[in-house]
Parts: C-alpha cells; structure tokens; sequence
C-alpha cells in the first residue's frame, strides 16, 4: 500500500509542482534538489497511485493512447484491418537506474530477424514502459551525459525513434519527468538545467511539530494501513478532483498581453538566456489558474510561476553568493509586481 499524498507533511513547493505537471504535461517535469529522506520518491509514487486510470491501446507494450499517436506495431495492426481494443490502466512510476546503458534506455532492434523474416522485433527500453507513466531518475546529476541528452530529448519530442541498419521502430514517449539531485555530489550542466521546466529545493523539516507529525503518520500508517488510507480518503478524492477538473478547464484559460507583458518583463530584467524560461513561466502560470477556476493568468499567478520555472536558469553574478540567485529573483517579482 502506498502512503497518501495529501498526507505528506510539508514539502508543499515540491507537491505543487508535481501536480502542475499532471495538469499539463508539456511544461516538462520537475528537478528536485535536495538531500535524501525527504519524501521525493513518496510524493511521486502517492501522486501516481492518486490519479484515474488512462485508457490505452490493449495488448500495447507502449500504452498508445487509442485516440493519439500511435507506435509502429499499432499501425501495422491498423494496416492489417485488425481493430484496436481499448482498456484501462493505473498510471505508475518508472524508475531510471544509474548505470544504464543506451539500449535499455532506448531500446533495441533485433536487425537478423527482420532481415530474414521481413518483421520489425523492438525489445523495449525504460522509455517505452515510461509512456504516460511518470519516469523517476535519482541522483540525475551522476548519470553520464548522453544519457541525460537521450532522455531529455524523448522527454522533449515526446517520440522515441529507433534506427538500425535501415531498420527503424518509432512509439511514442510522453512522460512525466522527475529527476532528483543532491547539489553536494555534483552539479548538472547548465544546458541539461535548463531542459527541466520546473526546479524546487527541498530540505528536511526543522520545527519539532512537523516531524512529530511525520513520526506519528508514519507510525499509523505502519501499524494500520487500512485504517489510514480510510481516514485521508477524502481529501485524496478531492485532490483527484480538482486536478481533473483543472485539466478541463485549462484550455480555456486565457493568456492575456498583460500577463506576456509582465512575464517578459521579468525574463528580461534577468537577462535570461533563450526563451524556454517565457514558455515554461507562461504555461506554468496558465495551470495555476486552471487549479484555482481563474479564466485568465493573474498577477499572483505569474508570482507563484516565476521561482519554479527561472530559479534553476538565473546565472550568479560575479562576486554573488551561491543561493543569492534567488534573492535577485524575487526582488525583481516583486517590483514588478508592485509596478516599480
């Protein structure tokens, strides 16, 4: 049994950026920087288990969804007129070893057997069992760095193509990206900073009530999981709910030119680099109205979008302290905010 996400004590930056990208998955996943213990790979796995079934492709290695784009095996059983039946499945978390190597990440093509045999045979890798699952990489900052160009690219295309001697496989790789990072063991370079949509820092609770709380719902939880799971029921539905209900409603969103105009304002008071800051800034500030039933992007809304999405991408300035970046940021919210 898996303990409830709604019953996770603090860590309210993390849980939030989790569930904006459930909303809306083209912002591009989250980093969590922070030390071990707390409660990153609890979060994602409570989330999953939280969320309603996805409908897929029966029989499909790759989850298809029946209705969008479709791997090669899919097609080749439309071609034959053969009918794609429909199921449901439990959305799951998907974790990336340390050590793997390209193969088991991408997969691989069995190139005799098709030459013989006329017949693609794909042997799937982590990315095909990733496909609208959540993918979990620890320690992502000790992985080598074509790995990390490799998964960030499928995380980006949302399509993983497979090419040996004139043989290609393709299926699709639209993943919920969640990469861990203990800044102390290494840094993660700029460019692959930059291709995660939301960064939070997390550390462990330090006020005596809070991890009272922890070691008490653990303890319940332990002792009686029924019994727990029972108890936060509800606000587990209503949680599920309100993401639903969010995803819905986030197409009619409104992005206004005010609201551009303020987050472009803040990109370039920071002398960013590239535009994915803006993108990631403005899809991030359109889900937050979504959660909260707003028909357009807030002031407030931008506010609470901007840290997530820029504090991993700010540069330090010469002489500026390590943690300083994020000082700069939010005086530069808030006179914006405030129209300085």
């Amino acid at each position: 049994m898996i303990f409830p996400f709604t019953a996770i004590v603090g860590q309210d930056e993390m849980r939030r950026a989790l569930i904006l990208n459930v909303i809306q998955p083209s912002i591009g996943g989250v980093l969590i920087m922070g030390e071990k213990g707390t409660a990153k790979s609890t979060a994602v796995r409570a989330l999953a288990e939280l969320l309603p079934d996805i409908e897929v492709v029966k029989g499909c290695t790759f989850n298809c969804e029946p209705d969008g784009f479709l791997c090669s095996g899919c097609l080749e059983r439309l071609k034959k007129n053969e009918s794609l039946e429909r199921e449901r499945k439990k959305m799951r978390v998907v974790e990336l070893p340390l050590g793997i190597t390209e193969d088991r990440l991408v997969g691989t093509l069995d190139v005799e057997h098709a030459l013989k045999k006329g017949e693609k045979r794909f042997e799937p890798g982590i990315l095909a069992d990733a496909n609208r699952n959540f993918l979990y990489v620890d320690e992502v900052n000790l992985l080598e760095d074509h790995i990390v160009d490799l998964l960030l690219d499928a995380a980006a295309m949302g399509v993983n193509t497979v090419e040996r001697e004139g043989v290609s496989f393709v299926h699709p790789s639209r993943f919920i990206l969640v990469g861990t990072m203990n800044p102390e063991e290494g840094d993660l370079r700029p460019q692959f900073l930059d291709r995660f949509g939301l960064c939070v820092r997390i550390s462990s609770l330090q006020d005596r009530a809070s991890r009272m709380e922890i070691l008490k719902r653990r303890a319940a939880f332990d002792a009686h999981p029924e019994a727990f799971l029972k108890e936060w029921a509800e606000e587990q539905r209503a949680l599920a709910r309100r993401i639903t209900d969010a995803q819905q409603r986030l197409p009619a969103v409104s992005v206004t030119d005010f609201a551009l105009e303020r987050i472009v304002e803040i990109t370039t008071s920071l002398s960013l680099d590239g535009h994915r800051g803006d993108i990631v800034m403005m899809k991030t500030a359109q889900t937050f109205a979504a959660l909260k039933g707003e028909p357009s992007i807030s002031m407030e809304d931008i506010c609470e979008a901007a840290p997530l999405a820029l504090r991993h991408r700010m540069r330090r300035l010469p002489f500026e302290e390590i943690g300083k970046e994020s000082d700069r940021l939010s005086e530069v919210i808030s006179g914006i905010s405030m129209g300085i």
